[in-house]
């Protein structure tokens, strides 16, 4: 089919367009979306409309400039966004069993992905084989960022282990499918927590304690937000991103000419150095005032850099692409399950309340886009966990995928 339209500016309206609809869409309180939704994750549609006319021939993308916008310069700003509002006073008070479950659903990721490869080549092969930018490891290792932190960290573990645009196509839809379908399990499992609860012995008090002071805490910081504050943040997000961009140009060289052999662990990459340096300043940023941001929109601003960067990730899948390797899903299947099993071995023995293991997990494998949507199922005031525990996901998910992706190499070679 000869492309409507290869031209980015419209490419882009289009893309603005497709995060529009779903987004009103989906806010609907009654008739068939709210309904739609019910089973079809938002999420789904922002990568999967855009990648549909990619796949169909409708827009052309080869020489388009949206991806490498968002993903060298949104991504890096919406790490910052995220990072530099997480409160670790605040994550400390949620509790042990809180924190406890949430890196047990990290752990599961790292050492899920790995396994996982190595049950299935033990009869398949082929299902994890490939060749350079081929191999199926680099793709599996984009699932790592997005199940440790989300999308800007998926995004980012493309550029720093070299994934094809072919298997990348795969693995989002694999990743998309596998997520969906785990999140509609903890949706399931939040309608009968009490049962859940009851056989795990847990205490749920500490949850009653958190819807009260939440709320609270919600009405204290209502702030209204002027342009100074969109400045603000702005240039926290793009000036680190400036800053990560400045500094990677002399250490990824550095290792480059002097230890090239290091790369290997992706410390001649530029990207990588780009999506370190992003995270760890803002990780640095949230022990000064600029966490305050929060107040004013932080993590929002961070979302819709966010959203943009996956409608472009989108408007590159071939959505067929999933047929060339339909094993792929079960790759991902069995590491869920791994996930999955882990948390509940672990919450049984620390006897943590089915919350705590449902957003623990969901703040890994959905991040700051469906965390949320899992905690505000138990409560609506509890939401707010979800964007805490999951903005912690972001801050590890760098180095988390990192390090899954560096044992799924060692694993498949």
């Amino acid at each position: 089919m000869f492309p409507l339209t290869s031209n980015d500016a419209v490419i882009s309206g289009i893309l603005v367009l497709i995060l529009a609809f779903v987004f009103n869409t989906s806010s609907a309180k009654s008739g068939f979306w709210k309904k739609f939704y019910k089973y079809v994750p938002p999420l789904l549609l922002c990568y999967f409309l855009p990648g549909i006319l990619n796949s169909l021939g409708i827009i052309r993308t080869e020489d388009s400039n949206i991806y490498y916008f968002t993903s060298r310069y949104l991504l890096p700003a919406s790490l910052v966004l995220f990072t530099l509002s997480i409160d670790l006073k605040a994550i400390m008070k949620l509790g042990p069993k809180a924190l406890i479950m949430t890196l047990t659903a990290t752990f599961g990721v790292i050492i899920g992905g790995p396994i996982a490869i190595l049950i299935v080549s033990s009869f398949a092969p082929g299902v994890v084989g490939g060749v350079g930018p081929d191999e199926v490891w680099r793709g599996l290792a984009t699932i790592a960022g997005s199940w440790i932190g989300g999308g800007a960290n998926q995004t980012a573990m493309k550029e720093v282990f070299g994934a094809s645009d072919q298997l990348f196509s795969a693995i989002v839809a694999v990743d998309v499918i596998v997520y969906s379908a785990w999140m509609a399990v903890l949706l399931y499992g939040a309608g009968i927590h009490d049962k859940i609860d009851k056989w795990f012995k847990a205490d749920t008090s500490s949850i009653d304690y958190l819807k009260n002071k939440i709320t609270l805490e919600q009405e204290a910081n209502k702030k209204v937000t002027t342009p100074k504050d969109y400045f603000n943040l702005l240039a926290a997000g793009m000036g680190v991103t400036a800053l990560a961009h400045f500094l990677a140009d002399y250490i990824a060289p550095f290792f480059s000419d002097n230890y090239p052999g290091l790369a290997k662990f992706s410390l001649t990459s530029h990207f990588f150095w780009v999506v370190l340096i992003a995270t760890t300043s803002g990780l640095l940023l949230s022990f000064t005032r600029a966490r305050k941001l929060e107040h004013v929109g932080a993590s929002k601003f961070g979302t819709l850099f966010l959203y943009l960067l996956i409608a472009a990730i989108g408007m590159q899948m071939q959505i067929f692409a999933i047929f060339d390797n339909p094993g792929l899903i079960l790759v991902a299947v069995i590491w869920i399950s791994i996930h999955a099993g882990l948390l509940i071995i672990v919450g049984k023995i620390i006897k943590a309340p089915l919350f705590f293991l449902a957003v623990g997990s969901q703040a890994n494998i959905g991040g700051a886009a469906s965390a949320p949507v899992v905690a505000s199922a138990f409560h609506p005031s509890l939401a707010t966990v979800g964007v805490i525990l999951a903005v912690m996901g972001y801050a590890v998910g760098t180095y988390g995928a990192w390090l899954c992706g560096i044992l799924m190499r060692i694993v498949s070679n």
